[in-house]
């Protein structure tokens, strides 16, 4: 594909052909089948188990016998890869082409910059390392080393990985390989999985990087900004932060033209994370989640056909004695959108909350659900709240099914009905390992918020939990969370 070339060849097919990966839109996509089981990569690195990572395949069918459990674990051949997301081969984006399935889970690692290539179609329920043929006799396991990315990219660390509607998968990078900052896409090929260069064009990479979502119909895509790998990696020092070491900027690129044309500053906006646009492919804004400053942007194209940024929602810190500084941020580490636009959904990794808004005016966000699923400012525990904006006392320490929940609430992912949402509470290890010691030694926990999709509201199911702290070679940090089918956080529409 030149560089010229329209990222988004087969948009104007994707409404005549009805028997590609995924759904022709995203209310279509709601009326899919429930969830059954999913993944999720599971961290050993900084635990002090000498074992590797691992993609846990996890039963979450309530008719089943084995509702709650690890059905299947597959090991990643390295230690200290950090699995941390995961996208797919091909998705909704390329629904109009009935030669694409969606077989295939890729797993980069942030922190080792390897790729692993994971068959989930031969047996969606005991996935594999997918085996590339090399000849019509042999074949070896598809694992790209971050050798052959840092010579064909100059990229590594990498973290978000999304299907493109050429065909190709594209994932972002934090760093360049001496984990330096740098914001580049790594393009491989949607067949072989070979890695064929970088999305953007020669020496336009962004400062930063993170995560990104594409929107081809306003010929646009948006990249987010965490750090360089060489200040997040070991743990968070808050003297980065007045040092300007963490990022607090939108980047706006040309889709087709694959060019950086225009880089957004925040007001209030430290460590933009997740970045989600609208799903309905005509919509021209979204939203990303800023974690330090604990608050939400709404992004959008304005007027003058160019992009804007303001702030729409804004968690305020809390007072505290007992932690790292005199307050204390929420961090907004995850955000979504159902499938229907209607509601948003984030966490606040330290204050321990979910959240519901609803967005039907996204420039008016209003609050219709909060729940708080563990978090630093628990009764009993070392912090001792002195001021607090919002509530008028701590809350209770988490316990379900007789487990008192470590940590607090990190990645989310949503039923495709917008009913059920799925909570795990890891963010990454060397962060886990010095903010919540406990989530080390305990591992982590997978829980199921009832959503009331009516009126707003959010309920905890007191008979679900996956306890990773159980694991065979000892407790485990499990991270994000994909259906075989796909979800909101994965698939695109064009």
């Amino acid at each position: 594909q030149s560089e010229l070339q329209p990222a988004h060849p087969l948009i104007s097919t994707a409404t005549k052909c009805k028997c590609g990966p995924g759904y022709p839109s995203p209310r279509e996509a709601m009326k899919g089948p429930r969830e059954e089981i999913i993944y999720l990569p599971c961290i050993y690195r900084n635990t002090g188990t000498e074992a590797p990572d691992y993609l846990a395949t996890v039963d979450i069918d309530p008719n089943s016998p084995q509702y709650c459990q690890v059905i299947h674990r597959l090991p990643m051949p390295y230690l200290k890869d950090e699995l941390h997301h995961s996208g797919w081969n091909t998705c909704s984006s390329c629904f109009g082409d009935s030669t694409k399935s969606r077989t295939k889970l890729m797993l980069p690692c942030l922190i080792s910059s390897r790729i692993y290539v994971v068959d989930v179609g031969s047996q969606s329920r005991a996935p594999k390392l997918h085996k590339a043929l090399l000849t019509p006799f042999s074949a070896s396991l598809q694992v790209i080393e971050p050798q052959e990315v840092h010579a064909k990219c100059n990229l590594g660390n990498l973290h978000t990985s999304h299907c493109l509607p050429s065909g190709e998968v594209m994932i972002s990078s934090l760093g360049d390989p001496k984990g330096n900052a740098k914001g580049g896409f790594v393009l491989l090929d949607g067949e072989t999985f070979q890695v064929k260069g970088t999305w953007e064009r020669p020496r336009s990479a962004a400062p930063m990087g993170y995560d990104f979502w594409y929107q081809p119909r306003h010929n646009v895509m948006i990249s987010t900004e965490w750090a360089a790998p060489n200040v997040f990696k070991d743990g968070f020092n808050p003297a980065h932060v007045k040092d300007g070491l963490y990022g607090s900027k939108l980047h706006i690129w040309d889709w087709q033209r694959h060019e950086l044309i225009q880089t957004l500053p925040m007001k209030d906006g430290l460590i933009p994370l997740e970045v989600r646009f609208l799903h309905d492919p005509d919509a021209n804004e979204g939203f990303v989640g800023c974690a330090l400053s604990s608050s939400i942007q709404r992004f959008y194209q304005n007027k003058a056909a160019t992009w804007s940024v303001e702030k729409v929602i804004q968690v305020p810190p809390k007072k505290v004695t007992g932690w790292m500084l005199p307050e204390m941020p929420g961090l907004i580490t995850d955000i979504l959108l159902s499938l229907d636009d209607r509601f948003l959904y984030f966490s606040n990794w330290l204050h321990g909350d979910v959240r519901q808004y609803d967005v039907s005016d996204p420039q008016r966000p209003r609050l219709t659900g909060q729940i708080f699923l563990g978090g630093s400012i628990v009764k009993g525990g070392p912090v001792q709240v002195l001021e607090d904006q919002e509530l008028k006392c701590q809350p209770d320490p988490l316990v379900v099914k007789g487990k008192r929940v470590a940590g607090g609430p990190q990645m989310i992912q949503l039923s495709l009905d917008g009913k059920r949402l799925y909570v795990t509470t890891s963010l990454y290890s060397a962060w886990d390992k010095q903010f919540y010691p406990d989530l080390i030694r305990e591992g982590s926990v997978m829980l199921q918020v009832d959503v009331d999709t009516e009126r707003g509201g959010l309920k905890l199911n007191p008979n679900f939990l996956v306890d990773f702290g159980k694991e065979p070679l000892g407790p485990a940090l499990a991270h994000e969370m994909r259906y075989p089918g796909g979800d909101c956080t994965s698939d695109i529409w064009i």
